[in-house]
C-alpha cells in the first residue's frame, strides 16, 4: 500500500510539473493619473505606455504572472472636469513610473487555446506591485500657509507599493498566438506623484487622499508548453 501511494503521488507530481502552459508577451496602451490635479476620470489614457509579462497557467481557470511596466503619467488643470480645478488652472506635471508586479489572473471560463470551445474568456486580475518614481525627499523654507505650498523641494527616486486590480478579455489569435485587452487600476499609498517641478522650484499639491494611476492597453501573447492538459485544483 505504501508503494502504491508513493507511485500515485509521483504520477500526480509529474503531471503537474510537465503539463503547464507558459506565456510571454507585451502590452501597448496608455496611462492616466487620478489625484489632486487634472481630470478625475479613472479611465482616460493620455500617455503612451507598455509592459512585458510572463505567465504560468496553473489550470484553465488560474494563471500566475509577473510584469514589468513603463508608465509615464501627466496631468493638468487645463484638462480638469470640475469647475474648481478649471478655475484654479495649475500648470501641468509629469512623472515616470517603473513598476514590477506579481499576481494572479482568474478566468471566468476555462481557457485553453488548443480547444476551440475554450479559446476565449474575460478575466479578473489581482496583483501586488512595487513602483519607482521621482518624488519629494526634503524641503527648505517651508511655508505652511494655505493649501498650495511653493517651497523649495529636493527630489529623489522613491520605491513604494501599490495594490493593482484589473479586468481583461483574452482570446486565441492564430496558432500559438493570443491577444488580450486589459485595464489595470493601481491604488498607491503616496500623495506626491503629482509634484509640479521647474528648474529650481516645485509646487506640491496637498490633497485629501492618495494618488492612483491606470493602464489600459492591448497585448500580444505567445503560448508555449503543453496546452492539452493542466494541473488540477481551484
Amino acid at each position: 500500500m505504501k508503494h502504491r501511494i508513493l507511485f500515485l503521488l509521483f504520477l500526480s507530481f509529474s503531471s503537474i510539473s510537465v503539463s503547464q502552459v507558459y506565456e510571454i508577451g507585451f502590452s501597448v496602451g496608455g496611462t492616466n493619473y487620478v489625484g489632486d490635479i487634472g481630470s478625475t476620470k479613472y479611465i482616460q489614457p493620455n500617455q503612451l505606455a507598455g509592459n512585458l509579462f510572463f505567465k504560468y497557467n496553473y489550470n484553465p481557470r488560474i494563471a500566475f504572472r509577473g510584469t514589468y511596466s513603463y508608465l509615464p503619467i501627466k496631468g493638468s488643470d487645463a484638462d480638469a472636469d470640475t469647475p474648481f480645478r478649471i478655475d484654479r488652472d495649475l500648470p501641468s506635471f509629469s512623472n515616470t513610473i517603473h513598476e514590477l508586479a506579481v499576481g494572479m489572473e482568474y478566468n471566468f471560463y476555462e481557457y485553453d487555446i488548443s480547444s476551440s470551445a475554450k479559446s476565449w474568456t474575460p478575466y479578473l486580475l489581482f496583483e501586488f506591485a512595487a513602483f519607482n518614481y521621482a518624488g519629494i525627499s526634503g524641503q527648505e523654507d517651508a511655508d505652511a500657509s494655505g493649501d498650495i505650498d511653493t517651497t523649495e523641494y529636493q527630489y529623489a527616486q522613491k520605491t513604494k507599493f501599490a495594490v493593482p486590480i484589473g479586468i481583461g478579455f483574452k482570446s486565441l489569435l492564430s496558432g500559438a498566438f493570443a491577444f488580450a485587452f486589459e485595464t489595470k487600476i493601481r491604488y498607491t499609498f503616496v500623495d506626491d506623484l503629482d509634484t509640479i517641478s521647474g528648474s529650481n522650484r516645485a509646487l506640491k499639491i496637498e490633497g485629501n487622499g492618495n494618488d492612483w494611476y491606470v493602464f489600459t492597453g492591448a497585448s500580444l501573447i505567445y503560448t508555449f508548453g503543453r496546452p492539452s492538459c493542466y494541473a488540477q485544483g481551484f
